[in-house]
């Protein structure tokens, strides 16, 4: 008959001084990782004004000699476009706050503003990410 070990396993104060350090190290890590998500969506956000819908709209700009009237023009030929090589965006660009960016083409149709409000989804917040320089840019 063999008799076995009372040794071969873990105890309930071991277990649980294994769950304490766990949870001194989450606490430790977390709230350093809850303020990157905010700055990935900022990194976000201007990465989709400065490089994505930019080279879209670049890239409509070089077929038709103006920048479209709308964001909606990238996606769809307007009437007044008689060189649109589109689609140039598969879909309407929202920012990473599921809202759609701002966009207003100068009275010439030669430059164009894009912004997103950021977190607060108010104009002229300090979290603005935008193509231009102006106060409260986070470029």
């Amino acid at each position: 008959m063999r008799v076995k070990d009372r040794r071969s396993g873990f105890t309930f104060v071991e277990i649980m001084l294994v769950v304490v350090i766990i949870g001194i190290l989450a606490s430790m890590i977390l709230p350093r990782l809850g303020g990157r998500s905010e700055e990935a969506r900022k990194a976000v956000a201007s990465a989709d004004i400065n490089a994505s819908i930019a080279t879209a709209l670049d890239m409509f700009e070089l077929d038709n000699g103006q920048y479209p009237e709308k964001i909606d023009d990238l996606i769809t030929k307007p009437s007044y476009a008689n060189n649109w090589n589109g689609p140039y965006l598969k879909k309407k660009p929202v920012d990473p706050w599921k809202r759609e960016y701002i966009y207003k083409p100068t009275a010439d149709k030669k430059d164009y503003e894009l912004t997103s409000y950021g977190k607060d989804g108010v104009a002229g917040g300090a979290d603005d990410i935008t193509n231009k320089e102006t106060a409260g840019s986070t470029e």
